[in-house]
């Protein structure tokens, strides 16, 4: 008897910019803005805890710059649309306790802070990155999907046509694998919080029909998808009054939306410095460098480091048996190609001195793959070396 064929799915979710951990990563990354822009030098490791109407920000941060921070909380609140009372967080009544120092000696020496491109990792830890064929920017599917549902109900609510909405919204979506040449949506779910008195048979209406059914359009796929709306039922308490937020507790909707893995390090209210974040944008560089440049479907790259060392303790790759070439030659281009030492990284990517975004920009719907920013670890612009150094391998051979 033949075995029946199972079905092959996979899920990812994402978050909006009004959900409590997103806010604090938000709140963080706008301060690492604040820090940078009057002082490329600033060493900056920045934590916020929200709940209800209160924001705790911590952390170490050593920086010439003079920072508002008050301002700068409030700012990001009032741009997010907590402005209300009824909200349970409101930017003209946050109460805000500043528990920040400056940053450890022990770590600057460590770094090196005028080792310029032999500036040691900032810590120890691993990092990956992570690029595929199966979307135009490079992304996984369900992640890319995920994202565009909770940037486009965010900008609906802020424009006015999604009525009766507030801030904090979470997207999900899982996708059928089954055939590899008909991949399909299989099921969406948004909860989305609402005002009180909402007319909720309208609002779901609304979710499934111009959020959902659009989104999904337009990414050629299948629209007879299951789908969830606000299952949970009624969604007024939601923000920092529902639940406390906390930065670097979505680093899986940050990156790939558990296709690949994680090396653990959170990105938001972290410099440069910091290979937790400089490495991971460093490792999807290369990933995506390589699979443009055709020589796997999918990549995965690991990075790990040392503390004060400036170069990678090792370099991994994953190619879920889609390479065209070894891995001894595609190890090999990576080393010949790419310096992962975070003080070049930072040069030459501008992390000190970001170029076209700031890094509040990228605190929410994902640091890569993003259609609405130019970001420079997003470039393929080793494309071309590549082929001609993978031409001399092959030819070798």
């Amino acid at each position: 008897m033949k075995d029946k064929k199972q079905t092959i799915l996979f899920t990812s979710e994402s978050v909006s910019e009004g959900h409590p951990d997103k806010v604090c990563d938000k709140i963080a990354d706008s301060i690492l803005d604040a820090a940078l822009k009057g002082d490329e030098n600033s060493r900056v490791a920045c934590e916020v805890f929200a709940t209800g109407n209160t924001i705790i920000i911590g952390g170490e941060i050593t920086s010439k710059s003079q920072i508002d921070y008050d301002q700068i909380i409030k700012n990001v609140l009032k741009d997010i649309g907590y402005d209300k009372e009824e909200l349970g967080t409101d930017y003209h009544t946050v109460k805000i306790i500043n528990l920040v120092k400056k940053q450890s000696l022990d770590i600057s020496q460590a770094v090196g802070e005028n080792r310029a491109e032999n500036q040691g990792a900032g810590d120890q830890g691993i990092m990956f990155g992570y690029a595929t064929t199966e979307t135009k920017g490079m992304m996984p599917l369900a992640i890319s999907i995920a994202h565009k549902l909770v940037r486009k109900a965010t900008e609906l609510r802020k424009n006015g046509k999604f009525k009766n909405a507030s801030p904090d919204m979470k997207s999900q979506v899982t996708i059928d694998y089954t055939d590899p040449n008909n991949i399909r949506i299989d099921t969406v779910l948004m909860s989305c919080s609402h005002t009180e008195g909402a007319d909720l048979e309208e609002f779901k209406r609304f979710i499934h029909e111009d959020i959902m059914i659009d989104v999904v359009q337009s990414f050629g796929l299948n629209t007879d998808f299951k789908y969830f709306v606000n299952p949970g039922g009624r969604f007024v308490i939601g923000g920092h009054e529902g639940d406390t937020g906390v930065t670097g507790r979505k680093i899986i909707v940050d990156t790939y939306g558990g296709t690949a893995p994680h090396g653990g390090g959170a990105f938001s209210g972290k410099d440069p410095s910091k290979v937790d974040r400089s490495a991971t944008y460093m490792a999807r560089y290369i990933a995506k460098n390589l699979v443009a440049a055709g020589l796997a479907d999918r990549l995965e790259v690991q990075l790990s480091y040392a503390i004060g060392v400036p170069n990678p303790i090792s370099i991994g790759i994953k190619t879920y048996h889609t390479a065209h070439y070894s891995d001894q030659i595609i190890l090999s281009i990576i080393k010949e190609v790419f310096d992962c030492r975070p003080g070049v990284i930072i040069k030459n990517f501008s992390l000190t001195k970001p170029q076209g975004f700031k890094y509040a920009d990228i605190s929410n719907y994902g640091h890569f793959g993003r259609p609405d920013v130019e970001l420079p670890w997003e470039q393929t612009d080793k494309v071309e070396e590549i082929k001609k150094l993978l031409f001399t391998k092959t030819k070798k051979h």
